[in-house]
């Protein structure tokens, strides 16, 4: 398992922000961008979220500090699921190898349709005609 460092992202140009809420505690599991702490500026209130899914193994901060960005707020202990979500990469099981002496079979191929049978077009005295209105061929009627 391997452990990933929950840092305050870019908050613009404010320093000093003060914590106002611990959203988590050591032990519990968080998802991937879950809030783990609210900070709150003179304009605006925001989450640091968990940079990956996994369990708080360490908070590095307390109700009343004052972060900035790039400060350490907790350690995340992740799973090996969770590794993938933050890598991009996926941890796949090997496929298991044919028993000793069978070939691989190849894979199936599905059936033809033969019950089905190709839908010819109607013809053409099958479709409706509109009928619309004659109208006069002389203007001076």
């Amino acid at each position: 398992m391997a452990t990933v460092e929950a840092k305050v992202p870019d908050i613009g140009n404010y320093k000093d922000v003060p914590v106002i809420e611990l959203l988590v505690k050591v032990g519990d599991r968080v998802k991937l961008d879950q809030g783990l702490v609210s900070l709150e500026s003179d304009k605006a209130t925001m989450e640091v979220p968990a940079p990956a899914a996994g369990t708080i193994r360490e908070l590095k901060v307390k109700l009343g500090d004052a972060l900035t960005e790039g400060m350490l707020v907790a350690i995340i202990e992740t799973d090996a699921a969770a590794d993938a979500s933050v890598t991009g990469k996926a941890t796949a099981a090997p496929a298991p190898a044919p028993a000793p002496g069978l070939a691989a079979a190849p894979p199936p191929v599905p059936a033809p349709l033969a019950a089905e049978k190709p839908v010819a077009p109607p013809s053409p005295a099958a479709i409706p005609v509109a009928l619309a209105p004659i109208a006069s061929a002389s203007a001076s009627e």
